[in-house]
């Protein structure tokens, strides 16, 4: 699925990542786990080629659209395919917050090529809660928690191969945190999509992720210890 060799990117004299190679299987459920300044938004925002790496390659493969047709093999920073097999959410720029919730999600529905917007959307009321679906508001005048689940539900919402959500229990209460680990759990059982998710949660990282990958200053330390391996090594 993905396929990262020797990627490198620095900001001065901040290494940001320095990864010789990862490989990210086809349906895996990935948690980056890392403190504060670990890189893990930073590989995000390059996997989505929102910004440009220094030096190395990443190589997605995605199952063709069409029955019968072989894989296709795409790198983002050449080749814009991976746009449709991908859904993500990293912050408050992917919304439009001038618009309503249900107005974004039409929005996105339309550039999808989406027809059945509202069984799709039931498919995240509990999510959604009472204030989002139907409401008037505007994006921006929404909580922090709710723009959280506007992006999350947008991310999802055209059932994407790949997903890649950047600490996405931030903001939610704790009701939602849980709400959301059924989700993600539920959405992988239902698409077989891959997930990448970073979280300075290691408690709710793990408890949705088949392999738990750390990072520090840039560079993979640990990748698919056990839960007690990884909670050790973040003891002070």
């Amino acid at each position: 699925m993905i396929t990262i060799n020797n990627l490198k990117k620095q900001f001065g004299e901040t290494v940001a990542c320095d990864m010789p190679q990862l490989t990210i299987g086809k349906g895996e459920i990935i948690g980056l786990v890392g403190n504060n300044g670990a890189g893990k938004t930073t590989l995000f925002r390059m996997l989505l080629d929102l910004l440009k790496p220094d030096e190395g390659t990443i190589t997605y493969t995605f199952d063709a659209t069409t029955s019968g047709q072989p894989p296709i093999t795409v790198n983002p920073a050449e080749d814009e395919a991976w746009k449709q097999y991908t859904g993500a959410y990293i912050d408050e720029g992917f919304l439009i917050d001038f618009l309503t919730p249900d107005e974004y999600f039409q929005f996105v529905a339309k550039i999808s090529g989406i027809t059945d917007t509202d069984e799709r959307l039931s498919r995240y009321a509990r999510l959604a809660g009472e204030e989002l679906f139907g409401q008037k508001k505007l994006i921006r005048n929404l909580s922090a928690g709710n723009k959280q689940k506007v992006g999350i539900i947008a991310a999802l919402f055209a059932d994407p191969q790949l997903v890649i959500l950047d600490e996405p229990f931030n903001f939610l209460d704790p009701t939602s945190q849980n709400v959301l680990k059924q989700e993600l759990t539920a959405y992988h059982e239902r698409t077989g999509a891959t997930l990448l998710i970073s979280s300075h949660n290691l408690q709710h990282t793990a408890d949705i992720s088949s392999r738990i990958v750390v990072e520090e200053h840039g560079r993979v330390v640990m990748d698919g210890a056990e839960r007690h391996e990884i909670e050790a090594y973040f003891q002070v």
